[in-house]
């Protein structure tokens, strides 16, 4: 794999050059340029191909929520910032990781993993290498987990729940653990079968038993309908 091609978005100057030094220190990765603030960054990402992004989240002009939610294309993203608040937001708009000021190089290692993990994802993906993929007219999908190749049916599966680097699918009989974002599924499942109801999870619709209120029931587990899905879903099972 090449190597990581990282973006450093801070207005603080310390914790850019930080960012700088832990990238420069992993082979894996290459920096391509800092920012102090979002419209910059816009233009390195008009400029110049990036995979990965470090981005704070209290800027000058656009946050970098606002900045994310204003990009058509992401790149990988792990937030930096100093407030433990917005962790839960970076999530709902699929961030990889985040980072809580002060952090060690342990810990953006730890980030760095993951985010290289969903990349894989990614690439295996384009190049059509086995993955979790359902293909046009297949009623499965196959799925790699514990080195082996998994071929789950459609039917079989009832949620689908995103556990940071990893989603777990729930069917009848347990589940099962795989290396994905719950992003790449989203996309590559049927949407006339599946249902994004919340950031931590893909809902199969038949298997949808009662909505009520912002709980959706399938069998005996309660699952939350995120702020972000609750029209969406209220509208397709209506």
């Amino acid at each position: 794999m090449n190597p990581i091609r990282c973006l450093v978005v801070d207005d603080e100057e310390l914790a850019r050059t930080l960012l700088e030094n832990y990238i420069s220190r992993m082979p894996t990765l290459s920096h391509v340029a800092s920012c102090a603030n979002a419209m910059d960054a816009m233009v390195i990402l008009q400029d110049q191909p990036v995979d990965l992004m470090f981005l704070d989240i209290q800027m000058p002009e656009l946050t970098g929520v606002e900045f994310l939610r204003t990009l058509p294309v992401k790149p990988v993203v792990v937030f930096t910032t100093a407030y433990a608040e917005y962790a839960l937001e970076g999530y709902a708009l699929d961030v990889t990781d985040y980072l809580l000021k002060p952090f060690g190089f342990e810990r953006f290692v730890q980030a760095v993993n993951k985010a290289a993990a969903v990349l894989r994802g990614k690439s295996d993906t384009a190049a059509g290498a086995p993955g979790e993929t359902a293909k046009p007219g297949k009623d499965y999908i196959m799925v790699k987990a514990d080195h082996k190749l998994h071929r789950i049916k459609l039917d079989d599966i009832l949620f689908i729940q995103g556990m940071r680097e990893y989603v777990a699918f729930h069917t009848p009989n347990g589940r099962i653990l795989s290396l994905n974002s719950l992003k790449s599924l989203e996309e590559a499942l049927p949407a006339a079968q599946f249902i994004r109801i919340h950031k931590s999870y893909i809902a199969a619709v038949n298997r949808i038993e009662i909505l009520e209120g912002n709980l959706v029931r399938i069998g005996k587990e309660k699952l939350p309908v995120g702020a972000l899905y609750r029209d969406s879903v209220h509208e397709r099972l209506s």
